[in-house]
């Protein structure tokens, strides 16, 4: 798209489309490929969109909750939700989370993206800065600067677990929040309990150094995937100036109805008044209230989810996939992603090589981390299997 000073479209917004989401772009392109070759030659691996159905138990209560009549059902609720499902969701916080929280700590929100929107709209004055270790979801960086505050992105251990150093360094007077996301996209790790005491007792250090709450914000749509008996740490136990946001799109397999919350840790630095301005955040910021239909739906099935062993099973053909074709890659733990390492520094490269091979793959540079690519394995057995031989051949001609 050529940028224009006469453009009608705002200079920032035209910079914003000219580095915009390598993830989006690459599903466009396998579109392209896919009317050209045919979708069942292609082996898409570019969006974290889960393939399996939702439970059984969401279609029933969406059923029962669709056939409801009675005048008030879709009207308008309080802007933070109906008050029977953040109590039925804050019981469950309360087990996740090990902290001892009300219904008033509870949000519900338009997914986790609606979450972490007002979360920063609370939080962050002009100017002001999160850092988030890197890689990272690219989306990260336009929610802060939604709200004119600057993504401050540091380096990761080589295994992407946190470097510590690297963020105690980038932290300074403009720091207002750590955003972490774990299980990560796009790598599939999981935060130990070990760094996560670590970096609350390097924040609330920092946080006394400056005169006041560094915060610590937790996005956990992939909490309930976690493979092999791995376990997620809970953030809001470990640190009292913590929130969590959460959607049910891949637990439940319902990215398409935007629904989820924001938990606000009751020890945090003003709590009542956080809560109070992102629920009006809720509403000026144009979602108003999370969908009623999907809050009482959702209400009735939070302890389901679908079945994890089915990714995970996915996870270890495809493991075996990178390794005959000579890929490096950390195992993921949680999520469906893997982060391999190109076999030549550049990914952009190497992911053109993977689309002549009818792969699509998003390049590390889209999340911030140069030299790696990411796969998503949302998708079904078959398409895996049926990517091997075209892995092998990319890697032996790229490397020739």
């Amino acid at each position: 798209m050529n940028r224009s000073e006469n453009s009608c479209v705002s200079q920032k917004m035209m910079g914003f489309i000219e580095k915009s989401s390598w993830i989006r772009k690459m599903f466009e392109q396998g579109a392209i490929l896919k009317a050209r070759h045919g979708a069942e030659n292609v082996c898409d691996f570019s969006l974290g969109n889960p393939d399996l159905a939702p439970p059984a138990s969401f279609q029933e209560s969406l059923e029962k909750h669709a056939a409801d009549r009675s005048p008030n059902a879709h009207s308008y609720m309080p802007n933070a939700g109906f008050p029977e499902v953040r109590q039925k969701v804050a019981e469950r916080v309360r087990t996740d989370q090990e902290v001892d929280l009300e219904p008033q700590h509870i949000i519900m929100t338009c997914g986790a993206a609606g979450g972490l929107n007002i979360i920063f709209k609370a939080l962050l004055n002009p100017g002001e800065e999160v850092i988030v270790p890197r890689p990272y979801f690219v989306e990260y960086g336009f929610y802060v600067d939604n709200h004119q505050g600057r993504l401050v992105a540091v380096n990761s251990k080589a295994d992407f677990h946190l470097d510590l150093t690297a963020i105690e360094r980038a932290i300074g007077p403009s720091t207002r929040a750590v955003l972490i996301n774990s299980p990560n996209n796009p790598t599939g790790v999981i935060y130990s309990d070990e760094e996560l005491d670590a970096l609350a007792g390097l924040l609330l250090s920092l946080s006394r150094k400056i005169g006041r709450a560094i915060f610590l914000v937790s996005d956990e749509p992939y909490r309930r995937l976690a493979f092999s008996g791995n376990t997620v740490p809970p953030v809001l136990a470990k640190y009292p100036h913590s929130m969590i946001t959460t959607s049910f799109s891949k637990d439940l397999s319902i990215p398409g109805e935007r629904i989820g919350y924001v938990a606000i840790n009751p020890e945090a630095q003003d709590s009542d008044a956080l809560t109070g301005a992102m629920t009006l955040a809720n509403r000026i910021l144009g979602y108003v209230n999370a969908p009623a239909l999907m809050q009482r739906v959702t209400a009735d099935v939070l302890n389901n989810s679908v079945d994890v062993a089915i990714y995970e099973k996915r996870r270890d053909l495809f493991a075996e996939i990178l390794q005959d074709a000579g890929l490096e890659f950390i195992m993921p733990r949680g999520a469906f992603y893997f982060f391999p390492q190109s076999p030549v520094q550049d990914d952009t490269r190497f992911v053109a090589a993977l689309q002549e091979e009818l792969i699509l793959a998003v390049p590390g540079t889209g999340f911030g981390s140069p030299g790696f690519f990411r796969l998503a394995f949302c998708v079904e057995d078959e398409v895996i299997k049926r990517s091997r031989d075209g892995f092998k051949r990319a890697c032996d001609k790229i490397t020739a």
